[in-house]
């Protein structure tokens, strides 16, 4: 590590500490304010990726990975209150959801922007995001909620998130965690796109300063 990878590995373990923080408010009946700031992780990746290689990007999801960590244990000691129970902030299969799913679709994500960075500026950095983001969205909500994986945790009693309803709130019956990872998905997909005007801007700058 150099001190030029200092700021990237900063700015990913403030996204990872916010959102872990943020995910506990929520943001209608399908997000959390915490949806807003997580993907913000991507666009780390990739500016450190244009900027300084895959192994420097690599380098940063790690930090980022034990970041994460770290906010899971001290999640499940964090207790809460509601409906008359007693539950912790970040149960087991939240955390092990939480983990694999960023380690996977962030390792993801600087793999397939390095196969891509000889094409077009925008190309490497939307289909990474595009890609990460979907892979990071279903290994979460499906470890995190999916009933067929209860074995994970058969104490964390999730059949609430099987509950069958239109999916956010219109479409076909599906489980209640599946709209909840659809919606964030979407957000996901939105901000990908908007992504590419600060990495546009953070990678000019960068490379004006390293030349």
């Amino acid at each position: 590590m150099t001190r030029s990878h200092i700021p990237g590995i900063l700015a990913m373990a403030a996204v990872v500490v916010a959102s872990n923080v943020l995910v506990q408010f929520l943001f209608g009946d399908w997000l959390t304010w915490g949806a807003f700031t997580y993907p913000v992780a991507f666009l780390v990746t990739d500016v450190m990726n244009r900027v300084y290689g895959a192994a420097a990007a690599r380098k940063v999801v790690v930090a980022g990975f034990i970041t994460g960590v770290i906010c899971s244990l001290i999640g499940t000691r964090i207790m809460l209150e509601g409906d008359g129970f007693t539950y912790p902030a970040v149960t087991l299969r939240i955390a092990i959801g939480s983990g694999l799913a960023f380690l996977t679709a962030q390792m993801l994500d600087v793999a397939i922007f390095s196969a891509l960075r000889e094409g077009k500026w925008w190309r490497a950095p939307l289909a990474s995001t595009l890609i990460g983001s979907t892979v990071d969205t279903a290994i979460f909500f499906s470890v995190a909620f999916s009933l067929s994986l209860a074995w994970i945790e058969p104490a964390n009693d999730t059949s609430w998130a099987g509950d069958m309803l239109p999916l956010i709130g219109h479409g076909p019956l599906v489980p209640y965690w599946v709209s909840l990872a659809f919606a964030d998905w979407l957000v996901k997909l939105s901000l990908a796109l908007l992504a590419l005007v600060p990495f546009r801007i953070i990678v000019r700058s960068l490379t004006k300063k390293t030349t």
